[in-house]
């Protein structure tokens, strides 16, 4: 398998399609967000770029699951081996590609997790307390090893479900680990972020605001669609009238910065725990990219 990961705007997706064009693969994504039917523009599903000299390349694991529908890693994994298992038994070339690094470490590590079927009566003996008593807990289930859990209140609350159906029931299936040559596209932090600015603009022209508003009208709440973070979190203030549009476009601006620099803190702690990746400049011309991925 060959892996090509990177901050948001990084080009991505754009040279995974065209590496699976030449050597006869398919891209399996590695997107929390892009599980998810009509959440398109926000979560920057760039359904072009898997069309390369009039050819359609094959995708997995992009619209799955309906919004406001809680997935989890451990659907994540097991979506992915089974697309994995179909493309290797077509005698195809399984290209992983994403920015999430938990699901590309869930993969690549292969982490072992149970299937969650929550239990509803411990759920909401969680739902008055205060975070501070939710970590207590969480340290008493595991060692917090994984510090984005504790980076707002759902994914806490989640991990405690997950560390407390774990103990209970044990693990439900083995995945392995997947050998995979690891390719990284990195860029200048200046341009990165011009880019990031630039996309969001270009997003919001092109109808980002009013697919927040169907999805609210489509019935997801608030809250819910909040969750999902980043676009659709501003999005949904801005919307809700808590939040002027300039405020909107300058904190979302900065949001996705903040979350790019985030990315790329993984992908060197994955180096440090030992994966080897070879980084790409994204400036580079996209033969150029495509040949550094064929030649290694």
């Amino acid at each position: 398998m060959i892996t090509i990961l990177g901050p948001t705007a990084s080009g991505k997706t754009a040279l995974a399609a065209r590496v699976a064009f030449a050597r006869d693969g398919e891209v399996i994504s590695a997107d929390s967000r892009q599980v998810y039917r009509g959440m398109d523009i926000g979560t920057g599903k760039d359904y072009d770029d898997y069309i390369v000299n009039g050819s359609a390349v094959p995708y997995h694991l992009i619209d799955i699951v309906e919004p406001g529908y809680e997935y989890n890693i451990y659907e994540y994994q097991l979506g992915f081996h089974k697309a994995y298992r179909e493309i290797l038994d077509r005698g195809k070339l399984p290209i992983l590609c994403g920015g999430s690094g938990m699901y590309l470490e869930a993969v690549l590590k292969g982490y072992q997790l149970p299937a969650i079927k929550q239990d509803e009566g411990f759920v909401q003996s969680l739902r008055d307390k205060s975070e501070e008593e939710l970590i207590t807990i969480l340290k008493a289930f595991k060692t917090l090893h994984n510090k984005t859990d504790l980076e707002d209140r759902p994914r806490l609350l989640r991990a405690i479900e997950i560390a407390y159906e774990q103990q209970k029931s044990g693990l439900q299936e083995i995945f392995p680990a997947v050998h995979s040559t690891i390719f990284g596209i990195s860029l200048p932090r200046g341009l990165l972020k011009k880019r990031i600015t630039d996309r969001l603009s270009k997003r919001l022209n092109e109808g980002m605001i009013e697919e927040v508003e169907r999805l609210l009208r489509n019935g997801i709440p608030p809250e819910r669609l909040m969750r999902y973070g980043l676009e659709y979190k501003f999005l949904t203030l801005y919307l809700s009238g808590k939040m002027s549009r300039s405020d909107m476009f300058d904190n979302l601006n900065k949001a996705i910065h903040q979350f790019s620099k985030r990315q790329m803190t993984w992908f060197r702690r994955m180096e440090r725990q030992g994966f080897q990746i070879t980084w790409i400049d994204g400036r580079l011309p996209m033969e150029s990219k495509i040949a550094m991925v064929n030649n290694l």
